[in-house]
């Protein structure tokens, strides 16, 4: 989970890659009608984000062993229907760091939908995980190898 360009699909690739679980990029799920709004710079509201959660979850409840979805999840209540969606409680790996750090991330990306006038919308919407949620927090300011050695540490630990 985390703000548009934490590097959410990155990560879960690179983490598919070691073996340690299969990643679905929540991209994916997003109805067309949710990546033309944000492909015009209009923000995302409850209502748009509540079908795709819904896959989000969906997705989570058909998957055969590890797995991990990209997904931004900026708020407890889309947390919450993930996991009450998939029918169990759901582990989340908040992806953070600095907004600066963030914005320069997507200022990178080529042919994304998601452009960087909406990370501000994003930062005030995220809700940071709350002590009873299943998850944890890790920087991604470092590179991304450094990102999967904290990540599979933290999940062994």
């Amino acid at each position: 989970m985390g703000v548009a360009g934490c590097g959410k699909t990155s990560v879960g690739l690179a983490l598919a890659e070691s073996g340690l679980l299969a990643f679905i990029d929540g991209d994916d799920l997003h109805p067309p009608q949710n990546i033309q709004k944000m492909s015009e710079g209009i923000p995302l509201e409850d209502a748009d984000r509540e079908p795709w959660l819904v896959l989000v979850g969906q997705a989570l409840a058909d998957a055969r062993g590890p797995v991990a979805i990209g997904c931004s999840a900026l708020k407890r209540k889309y947390r919450d229907l993930i996991s009450q969606t998939a029918g169990e409680e759901v582990g989340f790996i908040h992806l953070s760091a600095a907004k600066d750090v963030i914005a320069n991330r997507m200022a990178s990306r080529i042919n994304h939908f998601m452009p960087r006038s909406l990370l501000e919308s994003q930062f005030s919407a995220l809700e940071p995980l709350e002590k009873d949620e299943h998850g944890f927090v890790v920087d991604i300011s470092g590179s991304i190898a450094d990102i999967v050695a904290d990540i599979k540490n933290k999940l062994v630990t």
